[in-house]
Formats: structure tokens, C-alpha cells, sequence
């Protein structure tokens, strides 16, 4: 006798699936809520892999909303298994240089140099012909760090820890590396800004496309943030200084916005190649760099912005610290 089929239960995560997908008329944003249990089900492993490709890239496609990005960044705070750190600035870094050097990690340098506590975490090589800050690590004497014992550590000896996302949330990492199987860029990346996960005094953004910054901003403020963000140089936490700055902010649960001039009359002419030695040479002072100093003293006062300083005594107190980097 012929079994009498009988119809499958529909996975649980298919309905987070068809939210997104549900057509031109249909689909819609995620809610808070939904965001935050879709991305716990995509952290716990509890997701099939076609699953996981298909939502990741209808986000692509539709945008990700400021609730969803705070869901989800609520999903990954309640996994980070990481014990009370004191950090002044989040510093988070996934886009990579292709145009100019990263002098933002020499910004990072002078101003932990000079107290404040800085953790950076970034998401690997993920795209080619770009300059990542872990290729410069070693060479800048950046730790980087294998668990939150050794950020704890490289936090009180010189106020400047780096960890990889594989190393504190691999399951978002795994995420990020799909990029040249997908052949996009994932709503990952922009999630991996907005975290924050010590709980920083003031979490700094950057973000590359227009119109996303004021989405990020609204995210964190949601989530009760502090933070910064702007569109840095190729992605990166890092002020252009031949152009004006906007300057997104959200503190207290307010929203705030801030121009910036240009630094330079005259736009620089982007180097033929990039060369990383050149870029200790200038943090050591046997070499000089009209570009890359101007970019350094912008990141550095953005930073002590978003530290409370104001505009005229954050450029002030930048300076102070770039000439004591090397005591």
C-alpha cells in the first residue's frame, strides 16, 4: 500500500525568510523584535545554510532598517562572552584603504599614547586590492588580540587592543567571508560598526555610502549609544581633510549633527601606490606627509569629539598628542 504523503513542517526561520521576501507588495521591514530573534537563530547555528544566503541577501537588496540593525546588535551583545572593560572608544575597521594609506592607525596610536583606551576590531582581507589594519598591525606594534584576557591586558600596558570578529563572535565572521561566494557585500558589514560590544564611552562609525549614516546613528541611538558617525575615507574611521565633514551624532537619545570645513584649500594628489613603510616612517618622524598629517589631526579631533571635547579644543588637544607620541 502507497504511504499517504504528508506535508513537511516549515523550518522556523522560513518565516524571517518570507518577511523579506515577500514580494514588491508584500515584503516589509523586520521589526526590533523579529531582527533580534532572526539573528539569535543565525548565531546559535540554528539555520540552514540556503537559509542563511537568502536572508542575508534580501537585507542586501531591500536595506537595512535603523530597528533591524538594533535588533540584531541586541542579539550579539547578549553572546559576547566578554567580562566589565572600561573603553573610551569603539573603533571599529572593515572597509579597508585602497585610495590613501590608513592613517587612522596612527590616529589610534597617538591618542592611546596619550590615555585614551581604544578597542578596534576589524573582519579580515575580505576584498582584494585593499590595505586592511590587520596587515599593519604587527609593523605598527598593534597587539592583536586572541580572547578578551589579552584585550584586557593590551588595554593596561598601552591603551590600544585590536581583535578579529572571528576571534569574539566567529559566527559573524563566517558571515562576512561569504562575500566572494555571494558576491556582494553583506548587511554584516554594517552591522559589525554598529555593535560596540565592551560598551564604549563613545562608539565611532564610519560609513562609506551616502545615506547610511543617518541610519546607523538612528540605530545606536535606539540602542542607547553614545556614538559618531561619519563617511570617512573608503569606509574607514578616518577624516578626509579635502573635504567637509558631517558629523552624525546620537548621545542620551538624542540626535545631533555637526559640519566640519575642509582642512585643505586644495585637494591632494592620492599617492601611485600605497606604501606601509611609509607610513611608520611618519609615525617615527623620518618622514612627512602633507595628506596623511592633516588626516591624522582631523581622526584624532573626531575622536576627542566624540569624547565631549568641542571642535576648537579637540584639534588643541590632537595636537598636543601627536607631538608627545613619541615621548
Amino acid at each position: 500500500m502507497t504511504p499517504i504523503p504528508t506535508t513537511p513542517e516549515e523550518h522556523p526561520f522560513a518565516a524571517f525568510v518570507r518577511i523579506l521576501g515577500k514580494g514588491k507588495r508584500g515584503a516589509r521591514d523586520l521589526t526590533r523584535d523579529e531582527a533580534r530573534e532572526a539573528m539569535g537563530m543565525l548565531l546559535d547555528g540554528r539555520v540552514e545554510d540556503v537559509q542563511l544566503g537568502a536572508f542575508l541577501m534580501l537585507l542586501r537588496h531591500k536595506e537595512e532598517s535603523a530597528e533591524e540593525l538594533a535588533g540584531f546588535t541586541e542579539a550579539v551583545r547578549a553572546r559576547v562572552a566578554a567580562p566589565a572593560i572600561a573603553v573610551d572608544l569603539d573603533w571599529p575597521s572593515y572597509a579597508g584603504k585602497k585610495r590613501h594609506l590608513p592613517w587612522y592607525l596612527l590616529a589610534a596610536k597617538a591618542l592611546a599614547a596619550g590615555g585614551v583606551r581604544i578597542f578596534m576590531h576589524g573582519g579580515g582581507a575580505h576584498t582584494a586590492g585593499r590595505l586592511y589594519s590587520e596587515q599593519m598591525l604587527a609593523a605598527l606594534e598593534i597587539p592583536c588580540c586572541a580572547d578578551w584576557a589579552e584585550v584586557e591586558a593590551a588595554l593596561a600596558r598601552g591603551g590600544l587592543a585590536f581583535m578579529p570578529l572571528g576571534a569574539w563572535m566567529p559566527a559573524l565572521q563566517r558571515m562576512i567571508d561569504l562575500r566572494n561566494t555571494l558576491g556582494l557585500r553583506s548587511p554584516i558589514h554594517s552591522l559589525a560598526r554598529v555593535l560596540n560590544p565592551l560598551g564604549a564611552r563613545c562608539a565611532l562609525q564610519s560609513i562609506f555610502h551616502p545615506g547610511y549614516q543617518a541610519v546607523h546613528r538612528e540605530a545606536s541611538r535606539l540602542l542607547g549609544d553614545h556614538a559618531l558617525v561619519i563617511k570617512g575615507d573608503g569606509g574607514e574611521i578616518e577624516a578626509n581633510p579635502d573635504a567637509a565633514m558631517h558629523l552624525y551624532g546620537a548621545t542620551g537619545g538624542q540626535a545631533w549633527d555637526e559640519e566640519w570645513p575642509a582642512l585643505s584649500a586644495q585637494r591632494h594628489v592620492k599617492p601611485a601606490r600605497l606604501d606601509p613603510a611609509h607610513l611608520l616612517a611618519v609615525w617615527r618622524g623620518e618622514a612627512q606627509d602633507a595628506y596623511g598629517l592633516l588626516a591624522v589631526r582631523a581622526s584624532m579631533a573626531l575622536a576627542l569629539r566624540g569624547l565631549g571635547l568641542d571642535r576648537e579644543d579637540a584639534f588643541a588637544r590632537a595636537d598636543a598628542l601627536w607631538s608627545a607620541r613619541l615621548g
